[in-house]
């Protein structure tokens, strides 16, 4: 009998960006990405889920230990992104547009290897209350 469950950890970390694409010229970035071009920058309050699956251990009864998971969380995520800005202060992003499917994704991306090959991941990142990316979909 499997007993796969998930477990969520909940954290959040504020930053500032903008979404720009350094190919365009200045008016189609403006037209597609409006206030969020703001050459200054602008800055949300993310809430992000860490979701991780996987079969309960029959002798700790946890999928993971959850004090190893907040620490996976803190030194991918919290110590590089929290009070930054993403675009000039954040390597994962040089190249990369800092939209939140993009931020979900590399979060996924520098966490998975992390975890034992059997647990699954998922991330589900707010830029808003109500916008949100989850990655993988």
């Amino acid at each position: 009998m499997s007993l796969k469950t998930a477990i969520i950890r909940k954290e959040h970390f504020n930053a500032a960006h903008r979404l720009n694409n350094p190919n365009w010229s200045v008016e189609v970035n403006q037209q597609v990405f409006g206030k969020c071009n703001n050459p200054n920058f602008h800055g949300h309050n993310y809430e992000l889920e860490v979701k991780v699956t996987g079969d309960v251990h029959p002798e700790t009864g946890f999928v993971m230990d959850v004090k190893v998971l907040k620490e996976l969380i803190k030194m991918n995520v919290l110590d590089k992104y929290d009070h930054k800005n993403l675009n000039l202060d954040v390597d994962d992003f040089k190249t990369t547009i800092p939209t939140a499917e993009n931020i979900a994704r590399v979060i996924y991306e520098n966490m998975i290897d992390q975890l034992p090959q059997q647990l699954e991941l998922k991330i589900r990142i707010y830029e808003t209350e109500r916008n949100f990316a989850e990655y993988p979909a």
